[in-house]
């Protein structure tokens, strides 16, 4: 996950903060719940400010811009395919059509998330340079 020390450790900050907060949301109703997601946040700001501090340290990145029509139409892709499957759900009563629905929304979101997001992201890739 992390190249360096460094950013393994404002990572590990990260996660523990975000576990803490989550436990602070489930158990707000008590006292020691309302402690514990304060805690969290305080942890998630302190890894945000280290992920800050480090990001001038990395340098120039390899990549060019990315097609951003590609990505747009990937992203599209996903969320109409998830509203297939949202609306499909409503619009009939048969559990057959429902299934149809939804296997045709999981399709559509495949193709958005599986085949067009990985080729917009792949047109200046490092390794094609």
């Amino acid at each position: 996950m992390a190249a360096t020390k460094s950013q393994g450790k404002a990572f590990t900050l990260f996660l523990t903060g975000l576990t803490v907060a989550t436990a602070g949301i489930a158990f707000f109703t008590s006292g020691s719940g309302k402690v514990a997601l304060v805690v969290g946040l305080i942890g998630i700001a302190a890894s945000f400010a280290c992920f800050l501090k480090l990001r001038p340290l990395e340098g120039r990145t390899a990549e060019g811009t990315q097609p951003a029509i590609m990505k747009l139409a990937g992203v599209a892709l996903a969320l109409v395919g998830w509203l297939v499957v949202l609306f499909g759900l409503h619009l009939t009563a048969s559990v057959s059509g429902r299934m149809i629905t939804t296997i045709v929304g999981l399709a559509i979101t495949l193709v958005g998330v599986i085949g067009i997001l990985p080729v917009a992201s792949s047109k200046n890739a490092i390794w094609k340079a």
